[in-house]
């Protein structure tokens, strides 16, 4: 028997290319990446603007949760005080004393918290006179500094322009 061979055929070895590669990039990719990180940059900016903002608030509730009777309420006044100089500008509240300056944290809360002129004796009281307030006195007085850090901070609008005709100044008075 005769046996069949094949003839030798010249053949090239098979050469695979090599994958494609994910690099460089296509321009919608490029894309896709910049919009992603101008995204996660503002977010950024804005929850560290966002926190920041919200900073004097959270001091001066943390600070007044603190407060006792022994502290009086003077330190009350002074943590309010001090926490609407954060918000508003200097020239409209560091003028304001006594009436015109519960009149003034009056008109920064809504109308059902409102209470700072309906207790205008107590402050005036517990600021001014020698006769110190009693416990519940205090308490009541603290609970509307808490009010009014919760409802008036931030400042609400920003036309402050126009306050110092709603409120009169204590200077215009001497």
């Amino acid at each position: 028997m005769t046996q069949l061979t094949a003839p030798a055929l010249p053949l090239a070895d098979i050469h695979l290319h090599t994958e494609p590669s994910f690099w460089p990039l296509a321009w919608g990719w490029w894309a896709v990446i910049i919009v992603s990180l101008i995204l996660i940059s503002l977010g950024g900016y804005r929850f560290r603007s966002h926190r920041h903002y919200f900073t004097a608030k959270k001091e001066a509730l943390t600070l007044l949760k603190t407060y006792r009777f022994n502290d009086g309420i003077t330190a009350v006044n002074t943590v309010l005080k001090q926490a609407a100089l954060s918000y508003f500008p200097r020239t409209v509240i560091a003028p304001l004393t006594g009436i015109q300056w519960l009149t003034f944290l009056d008109q920064q809360l809504p109308t059902k918290y409102r209470g700072f002129i309906k207790q205008q004796q107590l402050w005036q009281q517990g600021l001014f006179s020698s006769k110190p307030l009693t416990e519940q006195q205090f308490q009541e007085c603290q609970q509307q500094a808490l009010l009014w850090l919760h409802h008036a901070l931030p400042a609400k609008n920003n036309d402050h322009g126009n306050a110092s005709s709603m409120i009169t100044k204590e200077s215009s008075n001497v």
